[in-house]
């Protein structure tokens, strides 16, 4: 079974085609997703035939039409090079930030880099419809944290150094696996931690973060992490100064605000 976003279906029961070989029968809803049976009527496994036909899960206000010449320029840049297993449906795109070569640069300066795996799901670009904040609900998104990043923020613990969050995804993970002491709990499972002004960061010290659209989830995350009125000061700065705005846009690096702070 599939979780999928579908434009056009009505409920379950409906069939669809897509692509040359795929077809599918909704079987149901989840919250705000359809739950689709899919199968493969080609030659090849299942997976294949999805990853032939499917495009590179662009943002909408990033557009490009069928047979689009930028199409296999994106299949490479929007990409992190982080990523090494498949199951999200965007990029984390703070991390579309960093090359080996910049991570080697900073590495040299004695900082530890390590990563985690978060699959990005639909519901951290969802725009919040409801009248009050605290009734919106984030989708659940599957994480591994392994290990080594664990030790690595203990470490940084012990020595008075810093942990950087490369994004919001990353933040929102290291806050839910967060322990009294501002270490982190490694292991795998969801996160639906919907961070909003209020919120006590225990686990993350400083943040990268691309520019984020309005009334989204993430634009108040980063608002509950720097203040708002700093927030939206620098977005107007990032306005007036020609900044690029979302996935392949600027960045900027935060610090708490007095408010945030554990």
């Amino acid at each position: 079974m599939w979780s999928a976003l579908v434009k056009g279906a009505s409920g379950e029961g409906d069939r669809l085609a897509f692509g040359a070989s795929l077809r599918a029968r909704v079987t149901g809803r989840r919250e705000e997703l359809y739950v689709l049976e899919i199968e493969s009527i080609g030659e090849r496994p299942l997976e294949q035939e999805l990853d032939a036909a499917g495009a590179m899960p662009l943002p909408p206000y990033i557009r490009r039409e069928a047979g689009d010449p930028r199409d296999p320029l994106d299949r490479q840049r929007y990409q992190t090079i982080f990523a090494r297993e498949d199951g999200a449906v965007a990029a984390p795109t703070a991390s579309l930030h960093f090359t080996e070569a910049v991570l080697d640069r900073v590495r040299t300066r004695g900082v530890t880099v390590e990563s985690l795996t978060l699959h990005v799901g639909p519901g951290t670009f969802q725009p919040v419809r409801a009248a009050r904040v605290e009734d919106h609900h984030l989708l659940a998104e599957r994480f591994v944290l392994p290990e080594r990043l664990a030790a690595a923020v203990a470490r940084a613990r012990r020595s008075g150094g810093r942990v950087v969050a490369a994004g919001t995804t990353v933040t929102r993970t290291l806050e839910s696996r967060a322990t009294g002491d501002g270490q982190v709990d490694p292991g795998a499972g969801t996160c639906d931690l919907f961070i909003v002004p209020g919120h006590r960061f225990r686990v993350v010290d400083a943040l990268l973060t691309n520019f984020h659209l309005p009334r989204s989830t993430l634009l108040m995350l980063v608002c509950a992490f720097a203040g708002r009125v700093r927030v939206l000061d620098a977005y107007k700065a990032a306005v007036e100064e020609g900044y690029r705005f979302y996935s392949y846009g600027d960045a900027m690096f935060l610090t708490p605000a007095p408010e945030a702070r554990r």
